[in-house]
């Protein structure tokens, strides 16, 4: 009975020993075969050997990361090679961890995977590298042909009116989503190496349909014609005339802003030859007949500015008479006064 059972232990032990020789025998087989379901950047390198596997990915891998990466805007095109972005990756790493992923499991595991013909489902990802500057270079090279500042509306003034430059809409590309697209056509050879530079519009800070808000009230002083225009909305509303300063008391040239106004204005004598010494510094009550400044008063520059004559001094409209003041007949001033606001560009010339 004793050696009956020697006997089966013995069998037994023996087809043990048999299948364990069996199953390593076998697994060494597929020692050098990346396990089935194993993919690098999503390409399929499952059943193979190292070298087709190295062969796989230069093909489909390394090739298309070589490909330049183009980008365009309109007609304009812009590239980046291979060479200048530096890319690269280690494929010998990458098909190593391949083989790697499959000999994980045990040899009991990988053994009734093969045979039953089972797969991992595993995707490797590459960490290709690349030289970061040279994305923003491309996206640099792209602004500088692209962008486009916005150009504000303005006025120009003239003795002969007001002139508009009209505003216009800026470009600019929206870097950052360009930036992050290079990023990935560089590293991904999935990605489109073809890109369009997406830009927006930059709106100026003054359009020509808000100009005329900017400038509700602007007068200009025609000396050589004795003429006084008030310009609304930009647009000519009234040109009255005037008298200015005689010659050698000249009523300032260039481009002034109202500095003040007054109603009935007091007036203080000012420190000039044209004044007795011993007056000069005296005030003057607004409405008095003495007081030259009749009605009101719209401040220029230094004591100068636009006031109000008596009629029986009409006579010198038309003439280079005050002593550099801007003088008006008493119904014209009061009709300018209200329209004509505190700080309002007034162009002298």
């Amino acid at each position: 009975m004793r050696s009956r059972s020697f006997i089966a232990i013995a069998v037994v032990l023996t087809v043990l020993l048999v299948g364990a020789v069996a199953v390593y025998a076998y697994d060494q087989t597929g020692k050098s075969t990346i396990a089935n379901g194993v993919r690098i950047a999503g390409i399929d390198v499952g059943g193979m050997s190292v070298a087709q596997a190295h062969a796989s990915l230069d093909a489909e891998y390394l090739a298309k990361l070589r490909q330049p990466i183009v980008v365009r805007d309109g007609d304009k095109e812009f590239r980046l090679t291979a060479k200048e972005s530096k890319v690269a990756a280690d494929v010998g790493t990458l098909v190593d961890q391949a083989l790697e992923a499959g000999r994980k499991d045990g040899i009991l595991t990988r053994t009734w995977r093969r045979i039953r013909g089972g797969s991992l489902d595993q995707d490797l990802a590459p960490q290709a590298t690349f030289d970061k500057s040279a994305a923003v270079r491309l996206v640099d090279r792209v602004r500088r042909a692209t962008d486009r500042a916005p150009v504000d509306a303005t006025v120009k003034y003239a003795v002969s009116g007001l002139d508009q430059t009209k505003s216009r809409d800026g470009v600019q590309v929206m870097a950052s989503q360009l930036h992050a697209a290079i990023r990935r056509a560089i590293v991904d050879p999935h990605a489109d190496h073809t890109i369009a530079a997406r830009t927006k519009v930059v709106a100026p800070k003054v359009s020509t349909a808000t100009l005329a808000e900017q400038y509700p009230a602007i007068l200009i002083v025609n000396r050589e014609k004795f003429q006084l225009s008030l310009y609304k909305g930009l647009k000519l509303a009234k040109t009255w005339s005037v008298a200015i300063g005689a010659v050698g008391r000249d009523t300032p040239q260039g481009l002034y802003h109202i500095q003040n106004k007054a109603v009935d204005p007091a007036w203080t004598k000012p420190n000039s030859d044209w004044v007795k010494e011993d007056e000069r510094g005296d005030v003057v009550p607004g409405g008095t007949p003495e007081n030259p400044l009749k009605a009101r008063w719209l401040g220029i520059f230094n004591g100068a500015g636009i006031h109000g004559v008596d009629p029986s001094e009409y006579g010198s409209i038309g003439h280079a008479a005050s002593h550099g003041c801007v003088r008006m007949r008493i119904p014209d001033v009061i009709e300018l006064y209200p329209q004509v606001p505190v700080g309002a560009p007034i162009y002298i010339a």
